[in-house]
């Protein structure tokens, strides 16, 4: 479909300011929200961390279930919270990609049908997309070109954002996630699942400096690499035995991670002249990092720009904001929207 921006009284705009129904459920959250604009009218996120704790990670086919189960009623919580009758939506966008596919049919299902019977727009959204944009709700103005850092359990990649729309991925990591060996690094110490969350309680009181672990990649590069990582804590689990100090190696774990973010994402901003740097994604929750990253910022003279923790994990708001810009360009999907399990963005 041919791209036009969306006319507001006459004026062109770079959003879609009429009600959007957003849809989630591309792992093991489900959300709903509704969004105009840049405005989050809702954001109504059903975890699975419980269910899922006792396996230790996410079970595919459970997710699935558990958001058969919590769709209806988590779009209903949202169209009341905002305050908006599913009647004045006036389109409806939903992840499609990528994702569990099991659990991302059960999202791009209901919002086909919503679509279908308002007969309003349908738009499939990448969810990295949504990930990049969610700092919008902080920042409607958000100027461009910028840096953005995502971190995540399956993504850690430095995107280059010249546009809506308009995204090229200049570093990523070339084998496990910051997330993954946040959680993988839990699991050998005997954390409970997720992960990142007990690493960043325990690394409270322990000494980053007990453990000196590897960063991985050396020499001037944006690419990561956490396997290393991964194998050297298991290696300290085996040699300490019952002499290691769990919260120690928690902080030092985590002061790793962080500090190879921290530095790919500022070599980055200098190779590339950006001005301003976001950090998005579930891993951007963690205060270490956010606290870090901003001090690296500010000695380099970087504006750092970051969502509300709610909006770092997966949820439905971000994914309002990336289809509001892409509706005001035209862009919308057929009900063959199909859901992809991987795909660059």
């Amino acid at each position: 479909m041919a791209s036009r921006p969306y006319r507001l009284g006459g004026k062109l705009s770079n959003f879609f300011e009429l009600p959007i129904l957003a849809i989630e459920t591309s792992c093991d959250e489900t959300s709903a929200a509704v969004v105009v604009g840049t405005q989050v009218r809702s954001n109504i996120v059903a975890s699975q961390i419980e269910m899922h704790r006792k396996w230790g990670g996410v079970v595919p086919e459970a997710a699935a279930r558990a958001h058969v189960e919590s769709i209806l009623p988590v779009i209903e919580e949202s169209l009341e919270y905002a305050k908006i009758a599913l009647g004045e939506i006036r389109a409806v966008a939903v992840t499609n990609r990528p994702g569990l596919v099991g659990a991302l049919s059960v999202g791009v299902s209901a919002a086909k049908a919503l679509a279908f019977d308002l007969r309003v727009p349908l738009i499939g959204i990448h969810h990295l997309e949504g990930h990049l944009l969610s700092v919008l709700a902080v920042n409607p103005k958000l100027t461009f070109p910028h840096t953005c850092l995502i971190v995540s359990g399956g993504h850690t990649e430095l995107v280059q954002v010249d546009g809506f729309g308009k995204y090229r991925i200049i570093g990523h990591t070339r084998d496990d996630a910051a997330g993954e060996a946040f959680d993988k690094g839990a699991r050998l110490l005997g954390l409970a699942y997720p992960g990142g969350r007990a690493i960043q309680e325990l690394a409270v009181d322990g000494d980053p400096t007990r453990y000196p672990l590897p960063k991985g990649l050396s020499g001037d590069t944006i690419d990561f690499s956490f396997s290393g990582l991964k194998t050297a804590m298991l290696r300290l689990v085996q040699s300490e035995g019952k002499n290691l100090s769990v919260s120690d190696a928690a902080a030092s774990l985590q002061a790793t991670i962080v500090g190879v973010l921290v530095e790919r994402a500022i070599r980055a901003c200098e190779q590339l002249g950006s001005e301003t740097l976001t950090l998005v994604g579930g891993v951007a929750a963690n205060i270490a990092l956010r606290k870090r990253l901003l001090e690296a910022c500010r000695q380099a003279g970087i504006q750092l720009i970051v969502p509300p923790t709610d909006m770092c994990t997966d949820n439905a708001a971000m994914i309002g904001l990336a289809a509001s810009t892409r509706l005001a360009r035209g862009e919308q999907d057929g009900y063959d929207l199909d859901c992809i399990a991987s795909i660059d963005i």
